[in-house]
């Protein structure tokens, strides 16, 4: 079992940044991928960035490349999300998931069962 609980949300101005953060708990929480996704009101839950367990790969919604950048670091079972130069359409919970499956790295919301409880970004224009 693995429980991610996300932390780093708030107020921003268009063309500010932020860090979120999202601690996992559970032994093997360093084997899996980690993710991010976010949910707009009234919109789906959409992806936006993953990194693989040991570093090798990242992955970015069209949307957020170049603007926003995942990492993360393994002693503190922790992954992060830079997000710069933000934009109004970037207000939304975001949300960080781990797969069921090791090795699992895809994009799919249906590949993701371990969700934290989401943190509020809202970007002011």
């Amino acid at each position: 079992q693995v429980q991610p609980v996300e932390s780093g949300g708030g107020l921003v101005q268009a063309g500010g940044s932020l860090r979120l953060s999202c601690a996992a708990s559970g032994r093997t929480s360093t084997m899996y991928t980690m993710a991010w996704f976010r949910q707009a009101p009234g919109k789906e839950r959409n992806f936006v960035a993953s990194i693989t367990y040991d570093d090798s790969g990242k992955t970015y919604a069209d949307s957020v490349k170049g603007r926003f950048t995942i990492s993360r670091d393994n002693a503190k079972n922790t992954v992060y999300l830079q997000m710069n130069s933000l934009k109004p359409e970037d207000t939304a919970v975001y949300y960080c998931a781990v797969p069921k499956f090791l090795g699992y790295s895809g994009s799919s919301i249906t590949g993701y069962t371990y969700w934290g409880q989401g943190t509020q970004v809202t970007v002011s224009s």
